[in-house]
This record gives structure tokens, sequence and C-alpha cells, in this order.
């Protein structure tokens, strides 16, 4: 398979193409791109119960700790004013929490710009390559209809006055077959004409989706982490996979989906020495009746003008028509030619196989790196709240010896105290 101009699988994906898959049975899958086999869904499916799996052992290990924390901890001893243990584990684990945290909200935004970017990119190739073949179907329509009328109009006006001379009637009568010819031709070159795939659709419903990852994958990762990183993963490798060879799945969904021939598709999607332009054909009888045109043309006005001054005004406008016709078939060859399709082709492989592919993986390790770093901070916050002095209002009336500092100076401890409003006066 020819890759598009510029294109080559990226390191990553390589590597990821080279990750083992296999399905729920645990049997080995291939790694070749087919979303449609069910075994090869699996795969990807599993791919993504590893981070679930990660999710399950996380919260096992997060409720095994405050078991252990609220119900063996050993009883303090009454009246003991020594501070609880930990202090210093709980500030470095809040430490570690928040660095985590800040590491891969910088890499998680690095990842999402990443991401849109290769989207972005994907878009603007499916525009261009609209762009381009609305240009062929409108050319090849405006052609189409300028000799259609010029047949209508200015070579019947132009038998009609040539009547008397049988020659110059067969001329005229040659110049309109060939026209004819030129239209029927020209009518087979605007092979996307009324294919239900649009590229300007696609180009929309990519950026609908992007939209929503931006929006609805954002929450996602704030809720759970982990879900965002099994989808994160699956599609990874799912896109290594179809990175790693792209034509023939590429080729063989875009026939499905428009009818085209395959070797119009090849052409395109290859665009190399061994597929030969499918429209070559038409392209050369359509150049060859435009110049028999044209010569018969001016035949006719070197030997109809000076005997029949009348004709003068429908050639001329025959030979406007024949010189738009040529201008727009000049520029129909330049765009049927395989070079502008396969570069936007080779463009949304870019975008989505390097830069959406890296964005990927940087919002998967953002995703490992939040998990962690919630993990962290819900295993340090039992320790941070019991370093936290009690604020209790009966330790203002209890008679304590902690209520001691509060007294004002010169009262005698062990004088009356005014009741606050809920407590009363304890004897010793």
């Amino acid at each position: 398979m020819g890759a598009p101009p510029g294109y080559r699988p990226s390191a990553w994906v390589h590597l990821l193409h080279q990750l083992p898959r296999a399905d729920f049975q645990l049997r080995p899958v291939p790694s070749g791109f087919a979303p449609q086999e069910q075994e090869y869904q699996q795969a990807l499916l599993l791919v993504a119960a590893l981070a679930g799996l990660g999710l399950g052992l996380s919260l096992i290990f997060i409720a095994v700790y405050l078991i252990r924390f609220c119900c063996c901890r050993p009883p303090e001893p009454p009246g003991s004013k020594t501070p609880s243990p930990g202090g210093g584990c709980v500030t470095w684990s809040c430490i570690v929490a928040l660095l985590a945290g800040c590491i891969g909200i910088g890499i998680g935004f690095y990842g999402n710009s990443e991401t849109s970017d290769g989207v972005s990119q994907l878009s603007s190739a499916l525009l261009h390559a609209n762009h381009t073949l609305s240009a062929i179907d409108h050319l090849v329509l405006e052609t189409v209809e300028r000799l259609g009328e010029a047949v209508r109009t200015e070579l019947t006006t132009l038998e009609e006055v040539l009547e008397p001379r049988t020659e110059l009637v067969a001329a005229a009568r040659g110049a309109r077959r060939q026209a004819e010819a030129v239209a029927q031709q020209l009518q087979g070159l605007a092979f996307w004409q009324g294919v239900p795939l649009s590229p300007l659709q696609v180009a929309e419903d990519v950026s609908f989706v992007e939209e929503y990852r931006m929006t609805v994958m954002s929450l996602l990762v704030l809720v759970l982490s982990w879900g965002s990183m099994g989808l994160e993963a699956a599609t990874a490798v799912g896109l290594s996979d179809f990175c790693s060879n792209p034509d023939p799945y590429v080729l063989n969904l875009t026939q499905e989906e428009t009818g085209l021939s395959s070797d119009i598709l090849s052409y395109y999607f290859l665009c190399n020495q061994a597929v030969s332009n499918p429209f070559q054909q038409r392209l050369t009888l359509s150049q060859r009746a435009l110049a028999n045109i044209h010569s018969q043309l001016l035949g006719l006005e070197r030997e109809a003008v000076p005997q029949f001054p009348s004709a003068q005004k429908p050639l001329l406008s025959l030979e406007e028509t024949l010189n738009v016709t040529e201008g727009n078939f000049h520029q129909l060859v330049a765009l049927l030619h395989c070079r502008g399709l396969h570069k936007d082709y080779g463009a949304a492989l870019r975008g989505l196989c390097e830069d959406a592919l890296e964005g990927l993986l940087f919002l998967l390790l953002f995703s490992l790196l939040s998990a962690g770093a919630l993990a962290t901070a819900l295993c340090s916050l039992p320790r941070a709240w019991a370093l936290f002095p009690p604020r209790n209002p009966s330790a203002l009336c209890s008679g304590s010896r902690l209520s001691e500092p509060l007294l004002p100076a010169g009262l005698d401890p062990g004088s009356p105290l005014r009741s606050f409003p809920g407590c009363r006066r304890r004897p010793h």
C-alpha cells in the first residue's frame, strides 16, 4: 500500500500495535484493525476493563486502610496530652497528592490540546476534500450546461444560416456531435455526485464529537478518573491498530458507504504509479473532441463568414463557449488528479494518528495521576481530621484545666463561673 505524503506510523503507533490482545476467554486476537469483529471488540473492552480492575483495587485498598484506621487503633489512655502520631506523614501525603494533581492537570491540558489539534486537522482535511469534490461537480455541471446551451442555440442557428451550403452544414453538425460527445464524457467525471457520504457532514460530526468529548470527558475525569483512563486506553490501542495500516480499512469502508468502484478509490487513496487514472480515457476523448470542435469552427469561420456574414455572431459565441469549456476542462484535469485528495487523506491521517493519539496518551497519564492523587488524599483525610483540636463549647464550661488560660487575669479558677447558654457548672 502507498503511504500518503508525509505520513509514517509513529513510534507510539508501533508500540501500542505490538501489545498483546485477548478476548473474554483470554484467547489471542490479531492486532489488525477490525472493529466489526466481535473478538476485536472484546479485546478493546478487556483493555478498558484493566482500568476498572485498577479502580476496584484502589477502592479495596482505601476501604481496608480506613477500616484499619478507624477500628484497629489502640485506645488512648485517659488524660493523655501527647499529640497524635503521623502528623509528618499526613503533611507529606497531602504534598504528594497536591503535586501529583498539579502535574496531572498540566499533562491533561497538554493532552487535551494535542487531541483537539489532531481532530481539527482531521476536520480541516475533510473540509478541503469536500471543497475539491464540490468544485469538480460544479465545473462538470457548468460545462455540460454551457455545451447543451450551445447545441440548442448557436449551433442550431448556424445550421439554419448555412443551409444553402451542404458541406458547411455537415461541418456544423459535426461540431454539434462533438459537443454532445464532450458533454456525455464530462458527465462521467462527476464521480461524487449523488454519493450519500458527504465529507462536510463527516467533518461536522467529528467536530460535534470533539465538543462532546471536551465537556463530557472532562466531567468523567472529575467524577471517575479510572473510567476515563479505561476509555482512553481502549481508544488509543484501537487507534494504533488503525494507524498501523489504515489504507485497507478506509478503502473498504468508503467503498461500502459510497458504492464507488475500487479503481476510483484505489487511485485516490494510493496515488502511485501502479494505479492508473480511471478517468484518463474520458479526459483523452474529451480533449480530442474539443480539439476537433476548435478546428471545425476555424474552418467554418474561414469558409462561411465571407459568404454568410450572419454566421459570424453564432460562431463568435461558440468560440467563447469553447474557450470557457477548455478552461474548465483544464481545471477538471488538475482537480481530478490524485495529488490533491491524497494530500487531504494524508493530512487527516497525520492529525488522527499523530496529534490525536499523542493527546490520548497524555490524557491517559493525566487520569492515572489524578486517580493516584485522589486515592492519596482519601487516605490522608482521616489522619488529618484527627490532628485538628476539638471545637466543643462544653470544653469552655467543663471546669477543666484546659479552660484556665481563657479566664481573665486575677480571677481564681476555683471561684464560681457564670454559666453559658446550653451548659451548667459541673461540681468538682
